[in-house]
């Protein structure tokens, strides 16, 4: 399925989930748990206890579709401490799904002469 960048939202649940579940039991958390409308065409994705399988569940226009990925080695998520449900974005759920945990993303260091000098670049 060919999704949009853009346009995609992606809710991450915070918690472990069995992955004995399938359409109707992640639906059941994505509308009453997580309290989001599973009809909207959103992806929801939810991860097992140890981290290492994740289902993507949602709606096209045509009926439910669950996406399933185990890893054969490593972990999706380092510590389900710091994992809370939230929204991420489409390019955050890709990197979770090749195995790199997306965090906050900070902007590297610049000395400043070289923020003085890309400005001046720019107004040049």
């Amino acid at each position: 399925m060919f999704f949009p960048e853009g346009q995609i939202r992606v809710f991450v649940y915070g918690r472990p989930v069995s992955m004995r579940l399938s359409y109707d039991g992640l639906y059941a958390l994505a509308k009453h748990t997580m309290q989001q409308d599973p009809l909207s065409g959103n992806l929801f994705a939810f991860i097992n206890r140890r981290a290492n399988q994740i289902k993507v569940l949602y709606f096209d226009r045509s009926g439910w579709c669950v996406w399933a990925k185990r890893l054969e080695r490593g972990r999706l998520l380092s510590n389900w401490d710091a994992v809370s449900t939230r929204e991420m974005d489409w390019t955050g759920l890709k990197l979770l799904l090749e195995g790199i945990e997306p965090k906050r993303v900070r902007r590297r260091y610049q000395k400043p002469s070289e923020i003085a000098n890309s400005a001046y670049e720019k107004t040049v």
